[in-house]
């Protein structure tokens, strides 16, 4: 009986620092052989699956990772005292001190910038870790999700530079300033698609494995201003994440727990609750692949006659 091949596609989610979660998912689906025809990122979504579509392995992404994280370039950027800020447990009265004095100084430069990192700043970060080249070059068909800050439209890169796809789609509003492309003020495909599954069926998945790696809406309270602001941007992301996972076939939830989007210190963590929810989705995965159930009971055997010789 003849049996056409679905075409299966990968939905990397935003969240910032809980992104790297991402990283353990690929390794699991790369283990497993589940073959990936598209993959659909937004923000570290983007730049975790960009790469990957590119051709870095996950074990290289996650030495990639170690080695950007203990550079002297990360330990003295806004990006590291953003984490610094919002670090949880009991800090010393100089860390306090030196805390309180970033945090201002940040605030005023946002009362005077589109966002606290400029573009030049950023940029060194995505060209890192994504290679110089096109989208229509990557090793799988990628797409990089972005919000068009001028119309309110979603942007699908298809083509064109990756590293610009890239940087446009992890514009977070106000810590990392829009890309001007023509009339074009892109930011973060997050505003719009916080998981694009959506994007990843409208550009021809027949089967869709989304990943979502945001926070759950907290349950802090509501004492200034600042803390309604934040509620409310919660609750608008949380509606549009579960609007996005309807289109998915499979969504994996690694549990990222309430960490802050700033907060890389826990990467290795991250990336090996990202297995851990892969793993734990495999069932699901083989169960919505036709005609591929027999392929893994083959290769199942075969590992069990390759242990016996």
């Amino acid at each position: 009986m003849f049996w056409k091949k679905k075409r299966i596609g990968l939905a990397l989610g935003g969240g910032g620092a809980r992104g790297l979660a991402h990283i353990g998912v690929l390794r699991v689906l790369e283990r497993e052989g589940i073959p990936i025809d598209l993959i659909v990122g937004t923000s570290i979504g983007a730049l975790v699956g960009g790469a990957y579509a590119s051709g870095i392995s996950p074990d290289e992404l996650q030495k990639k990772v170690e080695m950007y994280l203990n550079s002297a370039e990360f330990r003295s950027s806004a990006m590291k005292a953003f984490e610094k800020a919002h670090a949880k447990g009991e800090l010393g009265l100089a860390q306090k001190i030196q805390t309180y004095l970033r945090n201002w100084f940040y605030l005023i430069q946002a009362m005077f910038k589109p966002g606290i990192l400029s573009n030049e700043d950023f940029q060194t970060t995505i060209n890192y870790f994504i290679p110089d080249i096109s989208i229509e070059e990557t090793r799988i068909p990628f797409r990089a999700v972005a919000t068009d800050l001028a119309s309110g439209e979603q942007i699908i890169f298809s083509h064109g530079p990756l590293r610009q796809a890239v940087m446009a789609s992890c514009a977070v509003p106000g810590a990392i300033a829009p890309l001007k492309e023509g009339e074009r003020l892109l930011s973060d495909g997050g505003i719009i698609s916080l998981v694009p599954s959506s994007v990843a069926r409208k550009e021809g998945a027949d089967i869709v494995i989304s990943v979502a790696v945001d926070q759950c809406v907290s349950s802090e309270e509501l004492r200034t201003v600042a803390d309604v602001y934040h509620r409310v941007s919660e609750i608008m992301g949380e509606k549009l994440k579960h609007y996005e996972l309807a289109n998915a076939d499979v969504v994996i939830l690694p549990e990222v727990g309430d960490s802050h989007w700033s907060n890389f210190s826990q990467a290795m963590n991250l990336i090996d609750e990202g297995e851990k929810a892969a793993r734990e989705k495999l069932d699901d995965i083989r169960h919505v692949m036709p005609g591929i159930k027999k392929w893994f009971r083959f290769k199942k055997r075969a590992k069990t006659h390759k242990k016996r010789v």
